[in-house]
């Protein structure tokens, strides 16, 4: 019943906050918060920027077969992340090789995918459009569909001045979306800005989280540009050498991106192959490592003994205040009701 309340005041909280930003991209700095990566000089931001990434992001025409849009992985209430399976799926029912990363404070981010592959956020989609497993479209074909249509001219016309859609103009729409999915509005931003205080339960497990995580996970954004092994070793199956298949650099192998636990509670199943279904399994698999393990990065070996019942508990309870029901519903981010979203929606 506390997490139901909790989610329905996120919600109002939400719906109140952004009809007084109704006439603004939701992107924002958070205070003390560090400067963003993102560089907005090559992609100012505004309105219709925004609601034509929006409209984009939710569209299934951008695939090769029209049968899914970028939010068919990304799902807003789980962190713009999937739930339902532990590796993406793709057009045709082709499944991927690695569990789809949640899209949470991207500005925030100078590497993007498992493998930090991608450098820019302006050149991150054509990845998933174009991938085999994923969209499996042609950008060619993506353009050329985008230019037949009136609706997508005129609506570039106004973000971009120009109403012959390229390349450029198509990406920096998509990022225009996904650099503003900004969270930093959970329990522990309310603490951290003295308008709550955690509980017992919830004050030990950040002294927990201080101690053994934040090393890799640092505050305030709960994540690390970097890439670390956690102690998985080498799928034979999906055989992912992670930021190795990037750089070819023998000490990168089993090397994967830092993702953030900010709405972690909701964005299962974790890492970066998704063979955690819940964060106890996860605790559990810290807590069997130990500092001789192979494939293990320097940082771990914090853990130098098994966290207890009570404690993993505790530090599950102060994950749980990561979550930000203002950003799981905010209705900006949500299916936007347009003239071009009715047509394939009847379809």
């Amino acid at each position: 019943m506390k997490r139901i309340a909790v989610i329905f005041w996120g919600m109002i909280a939400a719906l109140i906050f952004f009809s007084v930003m109704k006439d603004e991209t939701p992107f924002y700095v958070p205070a003390k918060w560090p400067k963003p990566y993102y560089d907005f000089s090559q992609n100012p931001l505004s309105k219709e920027k925004f609601e034509l990434g929006r409209t984009l992001f939710y569209d299934p025409d951008l695939s090769r077969d029209s049968t899914i849009s970028c939010a068919n992985c990304h799902l807003q209430y789980s962190g713009f992340t999937h739930i339902d399976h532990s590796l993406s799926h793709g057009i045709d029912g082709k499944i991927g090789t690695r569990n789809t990363p949640v899209l949470i404070n991207m500005a925030w981010q100078q590497f993007f995918h498992w493998d930090g592959g991608v450098s820019s956020l302006n050149k991150q989609a054509i990845n998933p459009l174009t991938h085999a497993k994923e969209m499996d479209n042609r950008l060619d074909e993506v353009l050329r569909r985008l230019n037949q249509s009136s609706f997508y001219r005129s609506r570039f016309y106004r973000a971009f001045g120009d109403s012959v859609i390229e390349t450029a103009s198509l990406l920096k729409a998509l990022a225009s979306f996904t650099v503003s999915l900004v969270s930093a509005n959970s329990k522990y931003d309310l603490v951290k800005r003295g308008e709550s205080s955690f509980t017992n339960q919830e004050k030990s497990g950040y002294q927990l989280f201080k101690k053994y995580c934040a090393s890799c996970h640092q505050e305030p954004l709960f994540m690390k540009n970097d890439f670390k092994s956690n102690g998985i070793a080498l799928d034979p199956t999906l055989h992912d050498l992670g930021r190795m298949g990037i750089t070819n650099r023998k000490e990168d192998s089993l090397l994967f991106k830092i993702p953030t636990l900010r709405n972690v509670e909701f964005s299962f199943p974790y890492m970066h192959d998704g063979r955690y279904k819940n964060l106890k399994e996860v605790l559990n698999h810290y807590a069997e490592m130990h500092e001789h393990q192979p494939y293990f990065s320097k940082e771990l070996k914090k853990l130098n003994r098994p966290l207890s019942s009570n404690e993993q508990k505790d530090l599950i309870a102060f994950l749980k205040t990561l979550s930000d029901p203002e950003f799981l519903f905010n209705p900006s981010f949500k299916y936007p009701k347009n003239e071009r979203n009715a047509s394939f929606q009847k379809n």
